[in-house]
């Protein structure tokens, strides 16, 4: 770990509708609302949150696939949001994205040696010999042989698909990796695998990562550091073994505490923490604190219906969005372990 290879600083994003007959405005969607945090050199950083958290939207801004409404994103010292089309293009090279869904990001035309070996043609890389060599070692390197270089995509499992995807996208030597739940769709027993074989190739080429993920379980034992989105904006950031056994925003508690342990006397033991109502639409934000309408320790609390919480460090390196950050909902200060084992259950 070392200085920060990517700082997001104050980043927005605003979807703009139409206009219809009956409005004389549009309405305006903020799907990601003034995000900022830096991943350092050789580090994972799990994005977690609810779908429709803009968890996709914030991985797109990062790549400046879509534009950012304001905002900053530095890579390496370099303002990717200031730079023109081409310098852009130029840097993409060195960072690189692994989508969810394996089945539609492979082109079915293209043989898995044009696939994995596109890239190399699009930054010019090498001669023709030098990059088909070069697209055999990486697929090596993922699993796939080079006698199945020659396939199409739909002859490869779930699992081989997304190993091609991860080929394609290290075959250009990139630095950084944004992985939109790259293990979503496949197996669980597949899901181990991909998992390995990334944790493999980041010691082996000191890859940084920022990994978009669901499942908090991939996410504790994945990622060096967890930050937790909802409705756009962060809501709490802390390394992940802090995170997990002392959550202290009330969302990232009723996360974890939704999460199985493959533990009966754990599960025996440990209250599941249920939300009321659903996720806010994208056009109802709150006045204040996005999450009070949800919340159990601050809902109907004045300062959280009319005061939007700064995320601040409430720890060393673990920061909450939240004025009542560690708190029950009868009040007092959550143990440690509240949401793995906040109450004895009969069996």
């Amino acid at each position: 770990m070392s200085d920060p290879l990517l700082r997001v600083e104050g980043v927005t994003k605003e979807f703009v509708g139409r206009r219809s007959a009956t409005k004389r405005t549009r309405d305006v969607l903020r799907a990601v609302d003034d995000v900022s945090f830096e991943v350092r050199r050789g580090e994972t950083l799990g994005i977690v949150g609810e779908s429709g958290c803009g968890k996709s939207t914030l991985a797109r801004l990062i790549l400046r696939l879509i534009e950012p409404t304001s905002g900053r994103v530095t890579f390496d010292g370099i303002e990717l949001t200031a730079l023109d089309p081409d310098a852009m293009r130029r840097l993409r090279r060195r960072v690189q994205i692994v989508f969810q869904d394996p089945y539609s990001t492979l082109n079915p035309r293209m043989s898995v040696t044009d696939l994995v070996g596109e890239p190399l043609v699009i930054h010019g890389i090498g001669t023709s010999a030098e990059r088909r060599e070069r697209v055999f070692e990486t697929l090596e390197v993922v699993g796939i042989t080079r006698a199945q270089a020659a396939r199409k995509p739909h002859e490869f499992s779930g699992g081989q698909r997304q190993r091609i995807a991860i080929a394609r996208a290290l075959v250009a030597d990139p630095e950084l990796l944004v992985l939109d739940e790259p293990v979503a769709s496949l197996d669980v027993s597949i899901q181990a695998q991909v998992l390995n074989l990334l944790g493999d190739l980041q010691e082996r080429l000191g890859l940084t990562y920022v990994f978009i993920v669901h499942d908090l379980a991939v996410a504790e034992h994945f990622c060096d550091r967890v930050l937790v989105l909802y409705l756009g904006s962060i809501m709490e950031l802390a390394a992940s073994r802090t995170l997990f056994s002392g959550p202290l925003h009330p969302y990232t508690r009723a996360l974890v505490s939704a999460a199985p342990i493959p533990d009966p006397a754990i599960e025996r033991t440990r209250t599941r923490i249920v939300l009321p109502g659903e996720v806010s639409g994208p056009l109802e934000r709150a006045s204040g604190c996005r999450f009070e309408p949800r919340c159990p320790v601050g809902h109907g609390r004045p300062r959280c219906s009319g005061e939007e919480p700064a995320l601040l460090e409430m720890g060393p390196g673990q920061w909450a969005a939240c004025h009542y950050a560690g708190e029950s909902p009868t009040g007092e200060a959550v143990h440690d372990s509240y949401a793995l084992v906040e109450e004895e259950q009969t069996p």
